[in-house]
């Protein structure tokens, strides 16, 4: 049984919040990927991701890069002009000028502000959730699809793979795996990427707890990539993490094909969050022919 904190006190983001937080973002059907428990809490160390409640509405404070506090948006009912109003010139007063912005805010917030002459409202590109059909995704079809399908043909002849879902008897195959990954990037020069590398381990480690799905390729037996993601809302799955052996070209094409084949044949949308402003992994996103985007904004006051 979690706690539940009162604005202004905050709480950092642990597994007993679970079922609270679940059933607040349930509420709200977000369709931007930093919306799900299990966002929040396998990146809890690296931004200090901490929440309260204020009123009827969840409010999460995260860390910046240069140790500033900020904001992400509000999350419950409408219209939140007011409380995003509060929240910004709570966070001038009381965490300084830098600090008092919300990142990352959806469309739908951006919204339920239109007519308000006091909030500067500015989109982060880099921040785009990229969303496709899951049907383009699976079945690769027509002609813009043709490399992606040679590229997994090519695959199929040179390894022949098995696909399976994740059990407790993958956890430490996948941990290697992981590792293997990070001292191919050299994660320990990059914070970022230390803070991915921490997150995935998270994931990994309380997979059971988090109730996400996975689903791995074996090739000869051996775990050779993974993909772990759930359902944001009734409509669109997210796909949190997928990372395969960088030495094997195509494994990232099939994983995920194969991942949204046997995992989400039924939802129509996924979402494979974003870029980061990374030019080799905007072009591997864009490669896929997105069906939209999930924009996203960094809100201020404008005095």
């Amino acid at each position: 049984m979690t706690t539940i904190p009162e604005f202004p006190k905050f709480k950092p983001v642990q597994l007993e919040d679970r079922d609270f937080i679940r059933e607040v973002l349930r509420k709200y059907q977000p369709q931007t990927s930093e919306w799900s428990f299990t966002n929040l809490f396998i990146w809890q160390s690296h931004y200090g991701f901490q929440w309260t409640m204020f009123q009827d509405w969840l409010i999460v404070l995260g860390r910046g890069n240069e140790d500033e506090t900020y904001a992400l948006q509000p999350m419950g009912p409408a219209s939140r002009e007011e409380v995003t109003r509060m929240l910004l010139k709570w966070l001038r007063e009381e965490k300084g000028e830098l600090s008092a912005r919300i990142e990352r805010a959806d469309q739908r917030l951006v919204s339920e502000l239109e007519g308000a002459t006091d909030f500067l409202l500015e989109p982060l590109r880099d921040q785009f959730d990229y969303v496709y059909r899951s049907d383009d995704l699976i079945r690769l079809a027509g002609r813009k699809y043709h490399a992606k399908r040679n590229h997994i043909n090519k695959f199929r002849r040179l390894h022949p793979f098995t696909y399976v879902h994740f059990a407790n008897e993958h956890l430490k195959p996948c941990l290697e795996l992981v590792d293997s990954w990070c001292e191919w990037r050299r994660c320990e020069e990059d914070l970022n990427l230390v803070g991915e590398w921490d997150a995935v381990r998270e994931a990994l480690t309380h997979f059971k707890a988090l109730e996400i799905v996975g689903g791995l390729i074996l090739i000869e037996d051996q775990v050779k990539a993974f993909a772990l993601g759930e359902l944001l809302n009734d409509e669109i799955a997210t796909v949190h993490i997928e990372k395969a052996d960088p030495e094997i070209q195509g494994l990232y094409a099939v994983i995920n094909q194969q991942f949204c084949e046997n995992c989400w044949p039924d939802v129509p949308f996924v979402n494979r969050e974003q870029d980061l402003g990374e030019p080799g992994l905007r072009k591997a996103k864009l490669s896929y022919y997105p069906d939209h985007f999930e924009e996203k904004f960094q809100i201020r006051l404008a005095t």
